[in-house]
């Protein structure tokens, strides 16, 4: 209960313009949310603010307390009944997928709140999580959060500085009908914080490309992520014509979990300590656990 004469921190709607442009006003701070993409809820957990999640898709595992939280469906096809029945105050979408707006128009049509956000960088993720804190009410605890990931980040890049080159990395996002991850994707942030080049240039998140292209770029470090995306992928030098690329002639491939890569969460940073690591063995910039 408040003193006479003073006013409520959220006496007014409280309001954010979320990446499509559009105003997102609540009355209140949320309190019940759903989060269609998992980066979110990991973003939340990390903000401890797990309890504030009342569903969860089919593929979220991370952190592993979300998964005692009901199914809704997946990131693509939600169940928006399932959702309505939820109550939600908030509902947070991922704008990777133009199919996955399609949900959106009818929840939204349901008179229910989401915010639609698409990082593609380090930066953006940032701009995320403070959102996010103002929707809930707690930007103290998104302030804490950016802190303490920016430092991991320039510790990093300290250990870095000194680069006298930056070896050349291809990012494997499929294989086989090979795809790639460009620069329009999180993931050239995290090889460019850990001190290599990305050799796909394209302001794409996924590139596609054949062999020969490969052979063309030619890179130095080959990188194989493993998930949903690209499940029990070959050793490299097991695929036909791979023994042709100098990342795999000198051994220097490395195989990635998907998630932790591939996606704008705290995690990622994580992926920039052990890239880092990887590629800059004697910097030692050493992962956090």
């Amino acid at each position: 209960m408040l003193l006479p004469g003073l006013r409520s921190p959220w006496a007014g709607p409280i309001e954010i313009t979320d990446d499509r442009g559009q105003t997102i006003r609540l009355t209140a701070p949320a309190r019940r949310v759903i989060a269609l993409y998992g980066a979110y809820n990991e973003i939340l957990a990390a903000m401890g603010l797990l309890d504030l999640v009342v569903g969860r898709t089919k593929a979220d595992a991370e952190p592993p307390e979300i998964r005692s939280k009901p199914s809704i469906g997946t990131h693509m096809r939600p169940n928006v009944e399932m959702v309505v029945g939820l109550a939600p105050q908030l509902i947070i979408q991922d704008a990777g997928r133009r199919e996955g707006l399609g949900p959106v128009e009818q929840l939204e049509a349901r008179g229910l709140p989401v915010a639609v956000f698409h990082p593609r960088s380090f930066a953006e993720m940032f701009t995320v999580i403070q959102r996010l804190g103002v929707l809930t009410g707690e930007e103290g605890k998104a302030g804490d959060l950016i802190a303490a990931l920016e430092a991991r980040l320039t510790a990093v890049a300290q250990r870095l500085a000194h680069l006298k080159e930056r070896p050349r990395v291809f990012f494997e996002v499929r294989y086989p009908n090979l795809l790639g991850a460009g620069a329009g994707s999180i993931v050239n942030d995290v090889i460019t914080r850990a001190g290599g080049v990305n050799v796909l240039s394209a302001d794409k998140k996924m590139v596609r490309l054949d062999m020969e292209a490969l052979i063309r770029l030619n890179p130095e470090v080959y990188v194989v992520q493993r998930g949903p995306m690209n499940r029990n992928p070959a050793e490299p030098a097991a695929r036909p014509h791979f023994g042709m690329l100098k990342a795999v002639q000198a051994g220097r491939v490395l195989l990635v979990e998907e998630q932790m890569y591939s996606r704008p969460s705290p995690r990622a940073v994580v992926a920039v300590e052990e890239l880092a690591g990887f590629l800059h063995p004697a910097a030692d910039p050493e992962p956090h656990k």
